[in-house]
């Protein structure tokens, strides 16, 4: 419950500056995103929230995500000991209800083939949360 107030945070800062964002994106097996957001220009970004220093410990796998966006940020609240992140990522103070970008992310631009991919998983994800919300009865499946 933590990580998702902190994502709810993240999406209303993000939204203000002009991007749109789903929450628990999977990318590839194996992985699953706290926070993707799209940007007007097709950018893609990747925001981990980690609510504790043992969330962020215990998670070895975060390098994985870089190869599915443009930009990676780390996103925490305000007491947590940002000191063990690493500088090479964007790092996000944020709490329930907003969020700000101390530190920006270097870009890696996609390659044009990952982007289309991801885009279209953006999409889809999208969709499917919001039939899900409009019709829960409807036993999709998914």
């Amino acid at each position: 419950m933590p990580g998702q107030l902190l994502a709810r945070g993240v999406a209303r800062h993000l939204a203000s500056l002009g991007l749109v964002t789903v929450e628990e994106l999977v990318p590839a097996r194996g992985l699953r995103v706290d926070v993707m957001a799209l940007g007007p220009k097709g950018e893609i970004w990747v925001v981990e929230c980690k609510s504790s220093r043992a969330d962020f410990m215990s998670d070895s796998k975060w390098q994985r995500y870089l190869e599915w966006c443009d930009r990676f940020f780390w996103a925490v609240d305000a007491e947590f000991p940002v000191d063990l992140l690493p500088e090479e990522c964007g790092l996000i103070i944020a709490d329930a209800y907003d969020a700000e970008i101390i530190r920006m992310a270097p870009e890696d631009r996609l390659a044009a083939a990952r982007r289309k991919v991801m885009v279209q998983s953006f999409a889809t994800h999208a969709a499917r949360r919001l039939h899900g919300m409009r019709d829960p009865g409807a036993g999709l499946g998914w």
